[in-house]
């Protein structure tokens, strides 16, 4: 395997590794609504406010959020609404509903 597919790889690990927590999962699905400042997801996910700004970091590193400044809050907005549809098929896979993976992967 080349170098350039393994950095591929390497990257799409990174955005995986990102989404793979339940609180960070519960943000993206509430940004999908539209954008929220830090204080509206720190009730949503139930954790202190450094600890949902830790997660909503992590997302943004790997690409899936972007942020803009009001004042003295952070609003976050997702950039890469493709990851519900991602989500979605994995909704499929877990509900084990054969016929709907069929129509959702294809």
């Amino acid at each position: 395997m080349n170098t350039l597919i393994k950095d591929r790889i390497a990257q799409q690990a990174a955005v995986l590794k990102a989404l793979a927590h339940p609180s960070r999962l519960l943000m993206v699905r509430a940004l999908a609504d539209g954008p929220r400042c830090v204080c509206e997801l720190t009730g949503l996910v139930g954790s202190d406010m450094s600890t949902v700004s830790r997660h909503l970091s992590q997302l943004k590193q790997a690409g899936l959020l972007s942020d803009r400044r009001e004042g003295t809050s952070i609003f976050y907005a997702l950039r890469a609404p493709c990851v519900l549809r991602f989500l979605d098929c994995i909704d499929t896979v877990i509900d084990g509903d054969e016929q709907a993976l069929v129509s959702c992967c294809s």
